[in-house]
């Protein structure tokens, strides 16, 4: 079973940028479809961005569309979320995903069996 673990969350200034790193271990990430959600208070937890398991096909939330970039790199077993033009209204715990269903639904967060343990994310106008 896979394990994740994200880093690099922190503050940041509106327009600036951040780069979130989920590390996998226990199982290659290319097994799984890898995915981003976050949090922020008083919210329920929404999707972000996805690259699917077969192909490496991305997709996005239209709230991130053209801001941010989701990757992977097999031979570091990792996935990353490049965040540009960052606002107030990315503030949230940002959380890495691991899921094996064969499914169209994956911006639903129960396609989801293992996740980390979140990072947190402020930007500050």
């Amino acid at each position: 079973q896979v394990q994740l673990a994200e880093s690099g969350g922190g503050l940041a200034q509106a327009g600036g940028s951040l780069r979130l790193s989920c590390a996998a271990s226990g199982n290659t990430i290319r097994a799984y479809n890898m995915a981003w959600f976050r949090q922020a208070p008083g919210n329920e937890r929404e999707f972000v961005a996805v690259i699917r398991r077969s192909g490496g096909i991305t997709n996005y939330a239209d709230s991130v569309k053209g801001r941010f970039t989701i990757s992977r790199d097999s031979a570091k077993n990792a996935v990353y979320l490049q965040m540009n033009s960052l606002a107030p209204e990315d503030t949230a715990v940002y959380y890495c995903a691991a899921g094996q269903q064969i499914t169209s639904a994956l911006r639903e967060s129960g396609m989801y069996h293992t996740w980390g343990q979140g990072t947190q994310v402020t930007v500050t106008s």
